[in-house]
């Protein structure tokens, strides 16, 4: 993989400025906007997964919308073991609430440290699956493909090494959009974020060509 390549690849397309530009503005729309632009940003994990020569994408709201749905929905399935410990821990609490201050206390206390550990594990986890689940959505263009377990963790198992640079190309990409975006009273985070979107496409992508080499 070459990591900085998902830096630098945008500012190559002689119209990024507009492109960046025009699906930022789509992006400021509430909700709507911002999973229109994760499906924009997973189309770039497509067109690098299949090797197209043309990585930003234009506009197509009707696509990009209807594929940061489908990402959506593939998300909330894997993340489901997450909310549902904290749903089984907030009804023990619920149903101790009544109970002794000391054993109520004690409940909240363990709950909060086994949510926090399931948390931290999974969260772990799900930073090195969801990526090959969502390119695979993307790739083969429906929901069911994203959550093919096992073609999923085929995926991550032939190029572990290539799924963990994707996990710390999110946490440097985050942290750079993050802290550029804050420039102008934080105006600057749609466009930033738009961009953010964009590399971690390019992550994906990588990282599927990679694994798709070895599986």
């Amino acid at each position: 993989m070459d990591f900085g390549k998902a830096f630098t690849f945008a500012f190559e397309d002689p119209d990024w400025l507009k492109k960046v530009f025009i699906n930022a503005l789509i992006g400021l729309i509430p909700l709507v906007g911002q999973i229109y632009v994760m499906g924009w940003g997973l189309e770039v994990a497509r067109r690098v997964a299949t090797g197209s020569t043309e990585l930003l994408p234009e506009v197509d709201f009707g696509a990009y919308l209807g594929q940061g749905l489908k990402a959506i929905v593939v998300s909330l399935v894997w993340t489901a073991p997450i909310w549902l410990v904290s749903i089984v821990f907030a009804l023990i609490a619920a149903l101790t609430s009544n109970a002794d201050p000391d054993v109520a206390e004690a409940v909240a206390m363990i709950g909060g440290i086994c949510v926090g550990l399931v948390g931290l594990v999974f969260g772990i986890a799900l930073g090195i699956m969801l990526p090959a689940a969502l390119t695979r959505a993307a790739v083969f263009g429906s929901i069911k493909d994203g959550l093919a377990f096992g073609a999923v963790w085929r995926l991550v198992a032939a190029a572990p090494g290539a799924y963990l640079l994707v996990l710390v190309g999110n946490f440097v990409a985050g942290l750079a959009a993050s802290i550029v975006g804050g420039i102008a009273c934080g105006i600057g985070v749609f466009f930033t974020m738009t961009l953010y979107q964009a590399v971690m496409g390019h992550f994906y992508g990588q990282a599927y060509v990679t694994a798709s080499a070895k599986a």
